[in-house]
């Protein structure tokens, strides 16, 4: 295995966003790994990885991965939006409403405002009462 340098890390961080890009999560996550062992303090190398583990439906370490993020960069609004899309397909949609309306408040685009106004509904097709926009009688 050749040498890594910051040159390589760099080459590999550049590579992963293009096998990201071409639909190919594992290999990006895997260059990826090397870079953030050797750079564990790269919050950009660690928002590509969580997206790579989001796209190759590893929920739990993408999870992680933006938590991470957010630690480091709270006002982060496409991490907030992430991890909330991570949290909504694991069936977590109470802590996803959460992230969803942080992104919202920080970066009003469109995506992010329509996540943060999504419905909750109970199961039986009725809107879920706590559900902010529920309307009472």
């Amino acid at each position: 295995m050749p040498e890594s340098s910051p040159e390589t890390h760099v080459i590999d961080f550049r590579a992963a966003e293009q096998l990201l890009a071409a639909r190919d999560p594992r290999g990006a996550i895997q260059l990826l790994d090397s870079v953030i062992t050797a750079h564990p303090e790269n919050t950009a190398a660690r928002l590509l990885r969580a997206r790579a583990f989001f796209l190759a439906a590893q929920l739990r370490p993408a999870e992680l991965e933006f938590q991470i993020v957010l630690e480091r960069e709270p006002d982060n609004a496409f991490a907030h939006f992430a991890l909330g899309r991570t949290l909504e397909r694991a069936d977590r949609s109470e802590e996803a409403l959460r992230h969803f309306r942080l992104a919202a408040a920080l970066e009003p685009r469109p995506e992010f405002i329509e996540a943060a106004r999504f419905v909750r509904e109970t199961g039986n097709g009725e809107r879920d009462p706590r559900d902010p926009d529920h309307e009472t009688e």
